[in-house]
């Protein structure tokens, strides 16, 4: 099978969908020639001209509410959002608006819109351009958030994004732009709810978003090293969660540990421990852990920005404290 850069399949994703539905468009900040600051939609201005691939100002709130009433009137709009830092610019067109609409009219409008987005620190980019803010829209009924861990993910992703007839929330981890996975050539979309089970194992859990899948991934071999049988698991969507996935592996190695790159305070590795321990308590032998960014502004000091989020190396040391009963003494 040949392998894509998470960039070139979230721009396959795109060009497929709008030659399949004339409806589709793209707008936002440096779309057209430009293609994004991180070259992501390169080629599409050409193949489907200015009139669907739409350059906008500095003005996210201002084509965020375009978008928004566009999609309520036929359109199926994907939002670029250039950095994830940007949604606070737009959170009452999306929160109030598109999340909205569908229950307020009583089922009678839709809002099938796509808002693409990233996060993600360690890019040296400071504190207002590589925030994790996958929280924030979780936290909202009405919205659906997916988060592609790999280039095969991103794609089956946006495409199912795309057909959505709900307000759709991508982020996109702006450091796996160039990391290549294996991508089918022939069509596929990967259904909103479904967990990834990407290695099995008895002992422990390891529940990572986004890029904190590769994370889990290189600290469930740090763990093999000690003869410690890691499970790794990609969510894939936030919301929908795969609850029974998540459970049932819970149950199975009775230890869990979730990794996420937004704030660990009220954020995404909280929800899904909370669902656990409320549905799986009496399976686990500790606590579930959770491992978020440190809960301060991201640093643009590299020496400090790499202390704040999540490593191998940091998950694999939780995963040895599980397993030894420490976790258990300390609660």
């Amino acid at each position: 099978m040949r392998e894509i850069t998470l960039s070139q399949a979230v721009n396959e994703a795109i060009a497929e969908e709008m030659r399949r539905d004339e409806t589709v468009f793209l707008i936002g900040e440096d779309v057209a020639e430009a293609g994004t600051p991180f070259k992501v939609l390169s080629g599409l201005v050409e193949e489907f001209g200015t009139n669907r691939v739409i350059d906008t100002p500095i003005a996210e709130p201002g084509f965020m509410g375009i978008a928004v009433g566009a999609a309520m009137t036929g359109a199926r709009p994907i939002v670029d959002l250039m950095f994830g830092d940007f949604l606070y610019l737009v959170m009452d067109q999306l929160c109030n608006q598109a999340a909205k609409t569908h229950y307020m009219s009583g089922g009678k409008l839709s809002v099938p819109l796509v808002l693409r987005t990233n996060l993600g620190a360690t890019r040296r980019s400071a504190a207002q351009h590589s925030q994790s803010l996958q929280a924030l829209v979780a936290h909202i009924p009405g919205l659906k958030v997916a988060m592609p861990s790999s280039a095969y993910e991103a794609k089956g992703l946006m495409k199912t994004a795309i057909r959505d007839d709900n307000p759709v929330v991508i982020f996109e981890d702006k450091l796996m732009y160039q990391d290549k996975a294996p991508v089918p050539e022939e069509e596929f979309l990967i259904p909103f709810g479904e967990a990834n089970i990407l290695r099995e194992g008895n002992d422990v859990t390891l529940i990572g978003t986004s890029s904190m899948r590769q994370v889990c991934e290189k600290a469930a071999e740090l763990l093999e090293a000690d003869g410690i049988s890691a499970e790794v698991m990609d969510p894939r969507t936030i919301v929908p969660l795969d609850e029974d996935t998540l459970l049932a592996s819970a149950r199975k190695t009775s230890r869990v540990i979730v990794v996420d790159e937004g704030h660990q305070s009220y954020g995404v590795t909280a929800e899904i421990a909370a669902r656990i321990n409320e549905k799986a308590f009496y399976h686990l032998d500790a606590p579930v852990i959770r491992m978020g960014a440190m809960d301060v502004p991201v640093p643009f000091s590299p020496a400090l920005e790499d202390l704040t989020v999540p490593t191998p190396e940091g998950v694999a040391a939780n995963a040895r404290k599980l397993m030894s009963g420490e976790m258990i003494h300390a609660a």
